[in-house]
């Protein structure tokens, strides 16, 4: 049986705002819940990918994470501090309409860059998957990571109905971008000041 904590830890961290959840929220706000569901399966495929080859080459990785911190952290800012621009001119409903979702294989690619999913799945094939087992916890990570990011894409779809102004809408994709480019800048922050 896997330990209890596995089970706050996955959904605590699936649930707490982070890029993947940002971008999701956006996501449906300005495209709708079934617009945004591909990027859901690529985000949850992504991440169980993402836990699937931490497990299976953990010791690797590791050394490999120590001497790749800053530039994986470098490579990831930008690609938010991207997509935080993207999200800024994505704020008219009707430039909405030219402009599609993430797909389900942009949402699963992200996680390379998304450094919270890096930390997520470095921390639970680290305390979980050698007691477990590799299909248990990747099982269990997928059901409980789901309906978290899930969450997030449906309050947007519920969101875009108070936002379908077109100042509320640019109003809200710019907190969102600005939100997604502090964040940013904080890990870059972070990591710069971490030792090597």
């Amino acid at each position: 049986m896997i330990d209890p904590s596995f089970f706050s830890y996955v959904t605590v961290m699936s649930i707490t705002p982070g890029p993947n959840n940002l971008l999701l929220a956006t996501s449906g706000v300005n495209f709708g819940l079934r617009r945004t569901l591909p990027m859901v399966g690529g985000i949850l495929l992504g991440c169980v990918i993402q836990l699937l080859l931490m497990a299976l080459a953990l010791e690797l990785l590791l050394g490999w994470m120590a001497q790749m911190r800053l530039p994986l952290t470098l490579l990831g800012c930008s690609w938010l501090l991207w997509l935080s621009w993207k999200i800024w001119r994505a704020s008219a409903p009707t430039l909405a309409a030219r402009q599609r979702p993430m797909s389900t294989l942009g949402g699963a690619l992200f996680q390379a860059v998304n450094p919270k999913a890096w930390l997520m799945v470095s921390n639970v094939a680290l305390l979980y998957i050698a007691d477990n087992g590799v299909m248990t916890v990747l099982a269990g990570y997928a059901l409980l990571n789901l309906p978290c990011i899930l969450l997030w894409a449906m309050l947007g779809e519920r969101m875009r109905v108070l936002l379908d102004i077109d100042w509320k809408r640019r109003l809200f994709n710019g907190v969102m971008a600005t939100s997604l480019a502090l964040t940013a800048l904080w890990m870059l922050y972070d990591a710069w000041g971490a030792p090597l």
